[in-house]
């Protein structure tokens, strides 16, 4: 008897039993999402690396499926673009000297975002010897926490962690406005009795677009529903057995396919009482740019809720139909769409992984912290997803049916908020 039960259950989402799960199961096709999400994560995007030309690609195909789906610009943009700037900075003409003797550049690697001329006996500086395999990021960890400037020396046996650490600082980083920690580099030398360092800087403004769709609402015009999920990923990488791409196909291709499979549905609908905003967001991988800017030209009073879609290409710890939401404890979020699912065979869960800090870790972040029940919801079990930030991380890794079945739940678990039925409780508000 309850082997039939959860059979009958369990086809809810693909053998509708009402006329809604015929409207999500017609609308919302797993070969849509198959084409989208394969688009999103060809290796002709190229990972979709910030201020890349993939991401610019990607940019302009969720333009067009925004396009075709018949949305409209949101106010105040340049079409589906929200362009906003960064600035850009990059170390340059680094010198360090170690008792007289010039360490040469290819041994030195500097973290700022401002010019510096560092002297021995400057009681603001740390100096870190690093050697040890199994303890070095402890090590480093605890020295950064120090809030001192710091000049860390690795030992010859840690040479791949020095590549990596000055691959990364040659990019230059965006600048939020704040002074970043001064961090020198320098590789396989003699802790020194007196040094010397200096480094100034080069400042490059960038421009960066979150993709932005609206559908006006009904009779709730000015209060927003928000589907969010981020476009970029981290470009090209370190090879891993020939392959440089980092494709990004579940982090978070899988999340953009979402929206814009969200916003297909909804605008056939045609019936949501609220305004429903679709964004792809930017530069989340590197900051979160793109939702911090999307927050400020919000008003957070009129955003009812944020549904923030991230790497959901993988069975969740729960199994199939079934997905999780992050911060579920903070509003009744949670509790909302787990009641527009009775009836179905997917369940949404709580946060598994509280030691991992989701809330704060993804595009939800932003708007949370200015009282909006923003939330992120997620399948991936991440303390083992071995493919996470890999170029492994491939559409051949996903399973596009759990794709689909937690596209579909997410329309299905959101229409009552969407109506105007439900209002979400809101987050206490961060302090300044």
């Amino acid at each position: 008897m309850k082997l039939k039960i959860w059979l009958a259950a369990a086809t809810v989402l693909t053998l509708p039993l009402s006329g809604i799960c015929q409207d999500v199961n017609k609308l919302i096709k797993e070969d849509d999402v198959q084409r989208v999400i394969k688009t999103l994560s060809a290796d002709d995007m190229q990972g979709r690396g910030t201020f890349t030309p993939g991401i610019e690609k990607a940019a302009a195909f969720i333009e067009g499926e925004f396009k075709v789906a018949g949305l409209k610009p949101m106010e105040g943009n340049q079409g589906y673009r929200q362009t906003f700037f960064q600035t850009r900075v990059k170390p340059v003409n680094a010198k360090v000297v170690f008792d007289g003797t010039a360490i040469p550049d290819d041994k030195v690697a500097v973290n700022t975002n401002t010019a510096f001329n560092w002297k021995s006996g400057d009681t603001t500086i740390k100096v870190t010897k690093l050697t040890d395999q199994n303890s070095f990021r402890k090590q480093l960890g605890t020295a950064m926490r120090s809030g001192k400037k710091l000049l860390v020396i690795f030992d010859a046996s840690l040479a791949d962690v020095f590549k990596r650490i000055r691959d990364r600082a040659v990019k230059g980083m965006i600048s939020d406005g704040m002074p970043a920690q001064q961090i020198v580099y320098v590789l396989d030398v003699t802790e020194p009795k007196n040094f010397e360092a200096s480094c100034e800087v080069k400042e490059e403004k960038l421009s960066l677009s979150n993709i932005v769709g609206v559908i006006p609402g009904k009779t709730k015009p000015n209060e927003y529903v928000v589907f969010g999920g981020h476009y970029d990923h981290l470009g090209i990488i370190k090879p891993m057995e020939g392959d440089s791409i980092a494709n990004g196909a579940d982090d978070d291709a899988s999340g953009t396919t979402a929206v814009i499979e969200l916003a297909k549905y909804y605008k056939k609908l045609n019936n949501n009482d609220r305004t429903l905003v679709f964004v792809a967001f930017t530069a989340e991988e590197i900051g979160g740019f793109g939702s911090r800017y999307f927050a400020t030209k919000v008003n957070p009073d009129q955003v009812v809720a944020l549904f923030n879609i991230e790497m959901i290409g993988k069975p969740s710890k729960f199994g199939e139909n079934s997905a999780f939401i992050t911060g579920f404890e903070r509003s009744d979020f949670g509790p909302i769409l787990q009641r527009n699912l009775e009836g179905t065979a997917f369940k949404f869960y709580p946060d598994p992984y509280p030691e991992q800090n989701l809330f704060y870790r993804s595009d939800n972040a932003s708007l949370a912290a200015v009282g909006v029940p923003a939330h992120t919801i997620s399948t991936d079990q991440i303390p083992t997803d071995k493919f996470y930030h890999t170029v492994k991380d491939e559409l051949s890794t996903l399973d596009v049916k759990n794709i689909t079945a937690t596209i579909r739940a997410i329309a299905l678990s959101s229409r009552t908020i969407v109506s105007g039925k439900d209002t979400p409780t809101r987050i206490p508000k961060l302090e300044n």
